[in-house]
């Protein structure tokens, strides 16, 4: 059975990002609705899941796996804008057409609702438009702190402050538990390169030094072990 068809099984209820995407405030009778308008969608690792430009027929919550958010300039340059993890949110109420390119880099299972529909519920709907403004602000407040990577961070830095994000978006940071923790990395060394502005051959330095210093162990080639939490995130430039 497939991830998509094991979702549509168990239900709303059974949802692993339940508490955490644009659901989590609904009761069981707007869960109801919201379950009368989705459907899951599945796609392998590279496939594209939206071009920029395209029409949004629906709008989505990323449910398993890993896609980015990026765009191209006219000269072929690219520039990856952002992560899409488990609970994000894709596209914009209001917004017909699609603004950037979003790729899947590992297998990813979207939960898809009709944007017409969708956006009917939203204003007829308290809890999840309080839901959807907590999470823009939120992505807001996230942006200003890759502003802050990109501009004045040095790659020592961004490579902590990138492996301390994931950590957190995976649930298995805490900030009162320094014991050893185990993340996968879900870009490769190219793709992680293009996201924080760096080379890729700057990215595997600064991994090799890392481990160098203690501060990660690596397994393979996506697995990342962190002996201190707290050693990397003060690594990263990280004060909280």
């Amino acid at each position: 059975m497939t991830i998509a068809l094991t979702l549509k099984a168990d239900g709303c209820v059974g949802c692993p990002i339940r508490h955490r995407a644009i659901c989590a405030r609904c009761d069981d009778q707007e869960l109801s609705q919201l379950e009368q308008i989705k459907h899951y969608r599945e796609y392998a690792a590279g496939d594209p899941i939206i071009w920029r430009g395209d029409d949004m027929p629906v709008v989505a919550s990323v449910v398993f796996g890993v896609a980015t958010m990026s765009t191209t300039l006219e000269d072929g340059r690219r520039q990856t804008l952002g992560l899409l993890l488990p609970s994000d949110f894709i596209g914009r109420p209001g917004r017909r057409q699609a603004i950037y390119d979003i790729t899947a880099e590992t297998k990813v299972v979207l939960c898809c609702f009709d944007r017409p529909k969708f956006e009917a519920m939203l204003v007829e709907t308290p809890h999840i438009a309080s839901r959807m403004l907590e999470m823009t602000l939120d992505e807001l407040d996230a942006a200003r702190d890759w502003m802050l990577l990109l501009g004045r961070k040095t790659a020592r830095e961004k490579i902590a402050t990138f492996l301390t994000h994931i950590l957190a978006r995976s649930g298995i940071d805490n900030a009162q538990n320094t014991s050893q923790k185990h993340i996968t990395l879900p870009l490769a060394r190219e793709a992680m390169a293009d996201y924080l502005g760096l080379t890729i051959e700057t990215v595997s330095r600064q991994f090799s030094r890392l481990r160098k210093d203690g501060l990660i162990e690596l397994e393979g080639k996506r697995g990342v072990i962190i002996p201190d939490i707290d050693a990397l995130r003060t690594e990263a430039g990280q004060d909280d």
